[in-house]
C-alpha cells in the first residue's frame, strides 16, 4: 500500500480549517480529517463545507463514536465524509452498527483503540468486527497526565509493531508523535501517517500552528510518499512467511 498522509484539522474556526486544508492539499496531503474539535464546533456543516471545497479528497470524520453508531455514520456519510471513526471501547453492537452503516453508505470505518487496557487485543477486536482500518491511539489527556506524574509519557510507537502484526488491515499511529516519528511510522508497517498537534496544529490551542506550514507539509509528503509500498494484509503475511 502506498503511504497516505492525513492532516487532522483540529481547529474550531471553520474558515481557518478550510484555509489550512487548502494549504495541505496544495502541499500534497492525501486525506483531510475533520478533527473532533471541528466536529464539536461545526458538526455536519463543517464536513459539508470541506466536501464542497474539496470534492474529490477523502475526508475522515473523527467522531470517536461510542453510541448511536449507525445514525452518526450515516449522517456524516450524507454530509460527504468518506471515513468515520468508532471506538473499540464502545459496545459491540455499536461497532456492528457503524460497520453496517459503512457498508450501506460506502464509507470506510476506522476503529480506534484509545483507552483499551490491551491495545493489541483492541486492534484485533476492531478488525474482527469489520473495521477497514485500525487507529493505534494514545490520548492527549493520558499522555499529559502520566507526564505530570513524573513518569515516562507513553508513545504509540511502543507497541506499534505488535499492533501491526496482530491485524491484516492498515494501521495508523496517533498521539504525541514528533514530526520525525510520524514520518517513520511506515517503517513500522503502518502506512497511514497522520499529522496534527503539535506538528500542524498548535499543541495548546485548537488553531493552526505558526510557521511555513505549506513548505513543511510538502517536505513531509515527499518523504512519506517516497518511502514506497508498505505491505498490508495478504502482502504482509506473504512477506512474513517468506
Amino acid at each position: 500500500m502506498r503511504p497516505i498522509v492525513q492532516v487532522s484539522l483540529d481547529i474550531i474556526d471553520l474558515d481557518e480549517a478550510v484555509r489550512t486544508a487548502e494549504i495541505a492539499v496544495r502541499a500534497g496531503v492525501d486525506w483531510l480529517e475533520a478533527g473532533t474539535p471541528l466536529i464539536l464546533a461545526e458538526g455536519l456543516h463543517g464536513v459539508r463545507r470541506l466536501r464542497e471545497r474539496f470534492p474529490t479528497t477523502p475526508i475522515v470524520a473523527d467522531l470517536k463514536t461510542m453510541d448511536g453508531g449507525y445514525l452518526e455514520a450515516e449522517m456524516m456519510a450524507r454530509a460527504g465524509a468518506t471515513h468515520v471513526v468508532v471506538m473499540a471501547r464502545a459496545h459491540r453492537e455499536t461497532l456492528r452498527c457503524v460497520v453496517k452503516a459503512g457498508r450501506d453508505h460506502n464509507v470506510k470505518v476506522m476503529g480506534d483503540n484509545l483507552g483499551c487496557e490491551d491495545w493489541v487485543a483492541g486492534a484485533r477486536l476492531l478488525e474482527d468486527f469489520g473495521c477497514d482500518y485500525v487507529i493505534h491511539h494514545i490520548g492527549y489527556d493520558e499522555r499529559r497526565g502520566i507526564a505530570a506524574a513524573g513518569l515516562r509519557m507513553p508513545s504509540p510507537l511502543d507497541r506499534l509493531r505488535d499492533v501491526v502484526a496482530a491485524v491484516s488491515v492498515p494501521v495508523q499511529a496517533v498521539g504525541g508523535l514528533t514530526l520525525e516519528q510520524a514520518m517513520q511510522t511506515p517503517s513500522y508497517g503502518a502506512p497511514l501517517v497522520v499529522l496534527g498537534a503539535p506538528l500542524t496544529v498548535d499543541a495548546d490551542q485548537f488553531k493552526t500552528a505558526d510557521g511555513d506550514l505549506e513548505s513543511i507539509l510538502r517536505k513531509i509528503c515527499e518523504r512519506v510518499h517516497g518511502f514506497g509500498d508498505v505491505p498490508v494484509g495478504k502482502e504482509r503475511r506473504r512477506e512474513v512467511l517468506s
